[in-house]
């Protein structure tokens, strides 16, 4: 079967307990994800998923506008999958008449980022009719994730379980904490939990790398997502802001701190071992409050 859907990394982590649901509910048929590029590479092999396509695909396209699903490649490609599940595009009419035309099979239609009480992971459970399955969100890793993990702690000098892994950015600048906190918040890292700090940093965050080399902080950039989460696999903790890598860490197994802002963590905190601090006003959260959230959360940890 394919599952269809649009959204980010942080929602598709979320969405994580849902797509393993489906495969386990429907233990004969393999589950396809479209997605973007990158989140569909990822997915596959790693999150329930057998193989990831383009969300970008041009027989998407052919669903929308003039084009129909009478479009030979629409057909072709869409018609190869027993069933479709999309959460893209809900309140298309001629995509879901389009959709529903090209496959074989049934096609059901759901809300992305569903409405209603609970934890967003929750709700797509409950959207695909599965309340009862797992509310948990993991990576399984291939040899080449871990090696690749290896081998960018190794060249900045790293020892597994003696580093910790900062997130200074997110999608979203409100979402934010100060930069020159998480960059203070390295020394205290340093200083009080003798552990080395690792700045990882997406496109949206590299022009930080100068602040984090005036702290003597090693930064990392651009890494494949396999390889952030094979890092937090290795590392001693996390702390990130209210993101989509946050997300990833925690469902890579890393126990950390996550800083909320103005969204609410009872819907949209990361699955896993993760403390929450929260304030609508970042400014309001200070680096003693992050320091000592992360002590409490990595003492906590079972040795065994």
């Amino acid at each position: 079967m394919l599952v269809i859907f649009p959204g980010a990394l942080g929602d598709l982590i979320c969405a994580g307990p849902a797509i393993r649901a489906l495969g386990r509910i429907n233990p004969d048929v393999a589950v396809d994800l479209m997605a973007r590029a990158e989140l569909a590479d990822f997915a596959a092999g790693r999150m329930g998923v057998e193989r990831g396509y383009s969300i970008d695909r041009r027989e998407v396209s052919a669903l929308f506008g003039a084009g129909d699903a009478n479009d030979p490649a629409a057909r072709k490609f869409f018609g190869q999958f027993h069933g479709i599940i999309s959460f893209f595009a809900y309140d298309d009419a001629g995509y879901r008449r389009a959709l529903s035309d090209a496959c074989a099979g049934p096609v059901t239609f759901h809300q992305f980022r569903p409405s209603g009480e609970g934890h967003i992971a929750e709700l797509y459970l409950r959207s695909i009719g599965a309340p009862q399955e797992p509310l948990e969100a993991r990576i399984d890793f291939t040899e080449a994730d871990l090696v690749a993990g290896d081998e960018t702690m190794a060249a900045k000098n790293l020892i597994p379980g003696e580093f910790l892994i900062i997130f200074p950015g997110s999608g979203g600048a409100k979402k934010n904490w100060s930069e020159k906190r998480f960059a203070r918040l390295t020394l205290e890292i340093e200083d009080r939990m003798r552990l080395r700090p690792l700045a990882v940093l997406g496109p949206a965050e590299e022009d930080l790398g100068p602040l984090f080399h005036d702290f003597r902080i090693a930064t990392v950039s651009r890494l494949p997502l396999a390889t952030v989460a094979a890092l937090a696999k290795l590392a001693a903790g996390f702390v990130g802001n209210d993101s989509g890598v946050s997300h990833l860490a925690a469902a890579a197994g890393a126990h950390g701190v996550v800083i909320f802002g103005p969204t609410d963590p009872a819907r949209w905190r990361p699955l896993g071992p993760v403390t929450v601090v929260r304030a609508t006003d970042l400014e309001a959260i200070t680096v003693e409050q992050v320091i000592r959230a992360l002590e409490d959360t990595l003492r906590s940890i079972d040795p065994a």
